[in-house]
């Protein structure tokens, strides 16, 4: 067993203004069974990538084992040429017995490498490809959408075999497949990548807790926001209401008040004022402190 560190991942396409990964750092080990979770377009693949070294990114990415990427590219003059001829252009090194014997774990017979690759079936082709891709030993695979295309019984037999292996990330939009594939998860945020213990449905379950927490909290900033504005509309509307008093009097009506009497409300005024601008000030940190933790 081995681990994986990324630190300090930073990537963004250069004619974007957003990373689409900023400071990620988390470890793995590769004899875990990860589905990536994420929306789509948001980095799922581009990740992939950055681990076989297809992009320059800042940041560090320290492994001491290969990488394999599911599916593999396969060109044009290739499509009318059997598996057994062009698959060590696919694996180096790749060893036929070891694709035998991996096509026996899908419960598929040899003579499909032997086929023109234009003449498999989807599901053949997914599991030729597969048993290509776990022919060599201590490698860390990435498996991209595996059941695209496939029939209900290929979905099945794919989900089987992974279900055997280990050491590979698994990106994919069936449920079904992750929650008996998995037992850890990559979950994609905006900008983040987060490890979790557990497949899909484990996943799932903490999410929606923590979107209802969330909600929770939300709300509960909200009112304390609203209260703050009406405590802060309350002292401004008493400071200008003293300001309005020192302006002119009535003599006959107010007699208890001379001239100086002006002078003295100023003063208490602007002393009154001050302290409601600082005031305002502290009530104005605290709703952005509230801001920061709900959307308004």
């Amino acid at each position: 067993m081995a681990q994986i560190s990324v630190n300090n991942l930073t990537f963004g396409y250069e004619e974007s203004f957003d990373y689409v990964f900023e400071n990620v750092s988390f470890s793995i080990d590769t004899n875990w069974k990860l589905g990536f979770i994420g929306r789509n377009g948001k980095g799922k693949t581009t990740f992939l990538n950055l681990l076989l070294r297809k992009y320059p990114f800042y940041g560090s990415i320290s492994a001491t084992t290969k990488f394999d990427y599911f599916p593999y590219k396969i060109v044009e003059y290739q499509n009318e040429l059997p598996m057994a001829v062009f698959m060590e252009d696919l694996k180096p090194g790749c060893e036929m017995w070891r694709v035998i014997c991996e096509l026996e774990e899908l419960s598929e017979s040899l003579e499909i490498l032997y086929r023109p690759y234009c003449s498999l079936s989807p599901g053949e082709r997914t599991k030729v490809l597969l048993a290509i891709l776990f022919s060599e030993e201590n490698e860390f695979l990435l498996i991209d959408e595996p059941t695209n295309h496939l029939d209900k019984n290929a979905r099945e037999c794919v989900k089987t075999y992974l279900t055997s292996k280990k050491g590979f990330i698994l990106v994919s939009h069936d449920r079904d497949l992750l929650d008996a594939c998995t037992d850890h998860c990559l979950v994609l945020n905006r900008c983040s990548i987060e490890v979790q213990k557990g497949n899909f449905s484990v996943w799932w379950e903490n999410k929606q807790w923590k979107d209802k927490f969330a909600i929770s909290e939300n709300e509960k900033h909200r009112k304390e926001i609203q209260k703050l504005n009406r405590a802060a509309e309350r002292v401004t509307k008493w400071a200008d209401k003293n300001e309005h008093t020192k302006i002119g009097f009535d003599p006959i009506k107010e007699h208890d008040r001379c001239l100086s009497t002006r002078s003295f409300i100023g003063a208490k005024t602007k002393k009154m004022q001050s302290r409601v601008k600082q005031m305002e000030k502290r009530v104005e940190r605290e709703i952005e402190k509230k801001r920061a933790f709900c959307k308004i």
